[in-house]
C-alpha cells in the first residue's frame, strides 16, 4: 500500500482480517498461541516459521499498528514498545554497548535526559549535549566512538527546530545512526526517513493515539536495525505493548492526518494572539516569522505543530497565576491530547533535571507550554486571558 496518500495508509495500512472477514481491526487478547504439532512450535521459535509465539513479541494486534506506522513514516520496519521512554531505551539498549558515545541536543525532554545521562552512564555510554541549532556545535562534540546523534525536532518546550537532512549528513560521515523523535510533527507534518534519519522515535501515548487514552511507543528504522537489534532486545527484555493498546493506537492514526491539520491551525491563531499580548514575553512556535528556524521549519514540516510555548512576564509566580486561572483547559503534562494540557516545565516535565541543564535547554522559570487540542480557538484564548489579567 505505499503508493497510497498518508490519509489512506492512516485507514486501511496493516489490516490482515481473520476468517470472519471483520471490517474493522480485530482485537486479539491472548498471552500465547496454539500450535498445530510440535514440530510446527519448534519452528516458529527457532525462526524458521513466520507466525505468531507469544504476545511480549508477536500479537497481530500489535503486528497490524507496527505496518501502518511503518507505512505512513516510509519505514522498512516498526516495533512497537509499552512507551516512549522505552522506545528510546530499547533502541539504545539494542544498538549501544559500553563505550559508545552520545550526541544529543540539549532541547529533549527531561527524562530523555535522565535516561542518558543518569542509567546509560551506568553502562559506560557517554552523553555529551549541544545547541542542537548549531551545527558547529554538533561537528564538535563528535568523538570515534559517537554512535548516536539524538534530537527532537520540533523540540520539547521550546519548539527549536534542527536540521535533519545536514545532521543526516554529519552522522552518516562520522559512522553514526541519526535518531529523530518525531512525536510532535508525526509522519502526518513531517518525515524524517526522507531526509536522511536512521531511526526515528515515537510515543504514541502523543499524538498517534490523540485522545490521551493510553500508552505506547515505537521504533522504526531499516530492517536490519529494527528486526536484527531492537526487536531482539524487544523479545528478551520485554517492553511490550499491550495488543488493547495497539488496537486503540491503531484506530487513532485513522484521525490523525486531519487532527494534525486542525490542531495547528489553531496553535498558529493562538500563537498569534499570544504574540500580541503585552503581557508575554517571548512565543516560541515554528510557524511564526518570529521564530528563528521559521524557514527550516516552512521547508522540513507540513505546519508548525500543535505545541505553543511563551514566556509570561515576572517568572514563576505570574507563569503560575496563568495556569491556575484557567478554568477549561486542562493542567497536566501529558499532550497530544484532543483536549487543550497546559503545563510549567521547569517544575514538570524538566523538573528533576539540574538547573545546569535546564539553563542549557533555554526552559526558565517564566516558561508556560501549550498543547492545543480541537477546542474553539477563541474559548482557548479566553482562558489563558483569566491569568494574564491576574
Amino acid at each position: 500500500m505505499r503508493d497510497y496518500d498518508i490519509e489512506t495508509l492512516a485507514v486501511r495500512a496493516g489490516i490482515a482480517r481473520s476468517q470472519f472477514n471483520e471490517h474493522s481491526e480485530a482485537l486479539y487478547l491472548t498471552s500465547s498461541f496454539v500450535f498445530e504439532n510440535a514440530a510446527q512450535a519448534a519452528a516458529r521459535f527457532q525462526g524458521s516459521e513466520p507466525g505468531n509465539i507469544y504476545s511480549r513479541f508477536t500479537n497481530p494486534t500489535v503486528t497490524a499498528f507496527q505496518e501502518r506506522l511503518a507505512a505512513l513514516e516510509g519505514a522498512e520496519a516498526c516495533v512497537a514498545t509499552a512507551s516512549g521512554m522505552s522506545a528510546i531505551l530499547a533502541a539504545a539498549m539494542a544498538l549501544l554497548k559500553s563505550g559508545d558515545h552520545v550526541v544529543s541536543s540539549s532541547g529533549v525532554f527531561g527524562a530523555t535526559i535522565q535516561l542518558f545521562s543518569t542509567l546509560l552512564s551506568k553502562f559506560g555510554i557517554g552523553t555529551d549535549y549541544v545547541d542542537g541549532t548549531d551545527p558547529g556545535a554538533w561537528k564538535a562534540a563528535l568523538r570515534p566512538n559517537t554512535r548516536f546523534l539524538y534530537l527532537e525536532t520540533p523540540s520539547n518546550p521550546l519548539t527549536e527546530v534542527f536540521d535533519i537532512a545536514a545532521l543526516a549528513r554529519l552522522a552518516r560521515n562520522a559512522g553514526a545512526l541519526l535518531v529523530v523523535d518525531n512525536c510532535f510533527c508525526t509522519p502526518a507534518l513531517q518525515r524524517p526517513f526522507d531526509l536522511g534519519a536512521d531511526l526515528v522515535i515515537h510515543s504514541a501515548t502523543k499524538y498517534l493515539d490523540g485522545q490521551g487514552r493510553v500508552l505506547g511507543g515505537a521504533v522504526l528504522g531499516k530492517r536490519d536495525l529494527v528486526m536484527d537489534g531492537i526487536y531482539a532486545f524487544l523479545r528478551t527484555a520485554g517492553p511490550s505493548l499491550s495488543p488493547f493498546n495497539a488496537w486503540v493506537l491503531l484506530k487513532g492514526l485513522e484521525t490523525l492526518q486531519i487532527r494534525m491539520e486542525a490542531q495547528s491551525r489553531s496553535a498558529l491563531e493562538l500563537a498569534r494572539w499570544l504574540e500580541a499580548h503585552p503581557r508575554i514575553g517571548k512565543v516560541f512556535y515554528p510557524g511564526l516569522p518570529s521564530h528563528p528556524q521559521h524557514q527550516l521549519a516552512l521547508r522540513q514540516q507540513r505546519s508548525g505543530g500543535a505545541i505553543v510555548s511563551f514566556e509570561v512576564k515576572g517568572g514563576r509566580d505570574a507563569a503560575w497565576r496563568v495556569i491556575d486561572s484557567t478554568r477549561m483547559i486542562s493542567i497536566t503534562a501529558n499532550l497530544g491530547d484532543t483536549k487543550t494540557t497546559i503545563t510549567h516545565p521547569a517544575t514538570t516535565t524538566h523538573g528533576r533535571i539540574s538547573d545546569e541543564a535546564r539553563a542549557r535547554a533555554g526552559i526558565t522559570d517564566g516558561l508556560v507550554r501549550v498543547a492545543v487540542g480541537l477546542e474553539s480557538v477563541k474559548d482557548l484564548c479566553a482562558d489563558v486571558e483569566q491569568g494574564l489579567r491576574r
